[in-house]
């Protein structure tokens, strides 16, 4: 990822690495995912055959990795929300590499400073929506729940979902906006999306174990690549504005192959939403 049209007003896509993982509950590792998927990234092609999209025509800013070592989970949330907002106002689509799921409460906050009327997509095996866990407000079991309590539950979206203990099940069924163990958004759901601006937040454990192994809390019974591939593709009438793939961990990816999906996942984002408008 580098940047290659300088003229271009607007980047297509800013992305930054967020190692976060301090509350991790089975395997922990995640702090690797964002230098992971861009190791695998240099193995991709930059065309895409399926959009007739490339790389090479586009800018994309990679902003680094965030440094979060030894920081408090408040002040690592502070600065990947400031991250995120930075990355907002600088391109079409802002991208996060995490990092354990957490993260993706900063990254929604930094969205809505920027978009204060964006809604969220989380696509995960799990539901991520428990008050606390093991005593913890802030953890990437809980992150959800405090989206819910800051920008109302009405914003959350999911799909994919096949993990949760009954209190999550009851919250996510009665309280969010959409919740279903199927990779689909229905049409009555888009309509009440609108052109709200949208962050999608993919964890990677939506996919099988036999897909992505290099994950702290796998999951049986999740899609393949191509069929997520397909639900981002069809998210393309959405005003997508900031995604982030989380939960990669390299230190139990055999072959990389979970770290290979993430990136042709941020590589076909980057392309169907970053693009839009470019025109």
């Amino acid at each position: 990822w580098s940047s290659t049209q300088a003229a271009e007003k607007l980047a297509a896509a800013a992305l930054f690495g967020a190692p976060l993982d301090l509350t991790e509950s089975f395997r922990s590792g995640a702090h690797g995912g964002p230098s992971a998927v861009r190791y695998m990234s240099e193995s991709l092609e930059t065309y895409s055959p399926v959009l007739d999209r490339d790389l090479e025509d586009v800018v994309v800013h990679d902003l680094g990795d965030l440094q979060l070592d030894g920081l408090a989970m408040d002040d690592a949330l502070e600065a990947i929300e400031n991250a995120m907002a930075r990355a907002a106002r600088t391109a079409r689509l802002a991208v996060m590499l995490g990092g354990e799921h957490t993260g993706s409460l900063a990254g929604f906050r930094g969205i809505k400073r920027v978009f204060p009327e964006a809604v969220i997509v989380q696509v995960d095996a799990h539901l991520d929506i428990r008050h606390d866990y093991e005593g913890e407000l802030f953890s990437h079991a809980t992150w959800l729940h405090r989206v819910g309590e800051e920008f109302g539950f009405g914003a959350i979206h999911q799909v994919g979902v096949r993990s949760g203990d009954r209190a999550e099940w009851r919250t996510s069924r009665d309280r969010t906006a959409w919740s279903s163990s199927e990779l689909a958004l229905p049409q009555s759901v888009r309509g009440a999306i609108g052109q709200n601006p949208v962050y999608v937040s993919i964890d990677i454990d939506v996919l099988d174990p036999a897909h992505a192994p290099g994950t702290g809390c796998p999951e049986p019974g999740g899609v393949t690549f191509r069929e997520l591939a397909q639900f981002l593709y069809g998210l393309d009438d959405l005003r997508v504005v900031g995604l982030d793939v989380m939960e990669v961990s390299p230190g139990i990816d055999g072959a990389n192959i979970t770290a290979a999906a993430a990136a042709k996942l941020v590589r076909e984002a980057v392309l169907l939403f970053g693009t839009r408008g470019a025109e």
